[in-house]
């Protein structure tokens, strides 16, 4: 199997497809909410992502085919005064997964974040998510705290209706 990772171009309608298939197919993991996209995102997902100018997305192709995607948005350390990679979202289809295209592309997510100069890379995965946690080990990611007499850092979220 033939597999090619790339910065998707938000201009290239089959990057544009890939990208939204991809996500929707996600969303509707248990993993990612378990309920599709609506038809609004689905068509304003892209334009709204190329508005972006510290969002971008890598591919994964397997023998022509999409296979796995990684929405990424660059956020700022404070304490450490540099850019940093916020990974949003990791998915790979399922007649894919388990050929390590996921820790490929998380490689080169890395390779961006280096070459931007940013200090870290951040992201999110669900407590139930073992097979996802064990890959971002492999990795060198992990939970984090500032010392032990404060604890660990958990993810908060307030919804806005918009």
């Amino acid at each position: 199997m033939n597999i090619e990772i790339l910065q998707a171009d938000y201009g290239n309608a089959e990057h544009a497809q890939a990208l939204v298939r991809l996500l929707d197919m996600y969303a509707r993991d248990a993993m990612g909410g378990g309920h599709p996209l609506s038809e609004q995102v689905k068509q304003a997902l892209v334009p709204a992502l190329a508005r972006r100018p510290h969002a971008f997305s890598v591919l994964a192709f397997a023998d022509g085919e999409a296979a796995g995607l990684v929405n990424c948005f660059e956020g700022f350390s404070t304490f450490a005064c540099k850019p940093l990679i916020n990974i949003h979202d990791v998915a790979v289809a399922d007649a894919y997964r388990r050929r390590g295209i996921a820790q490929q592309m998380m490689r080169y997510v890395e390779n961006i974040a280096r070459e931007r100069g940013c200090c870290k890379l951040t992201l999110e995965v669900l407590q139930g998510n073992r097979n996802a946690q064990q890959m971002y080990g492999k990795l060198g990611y992990a939970g984090y705290q500032l010392d032990a007499a404060t604890g660990a850092a958990l993810f908060w979220q307030k919804g806005l209706d918009v």
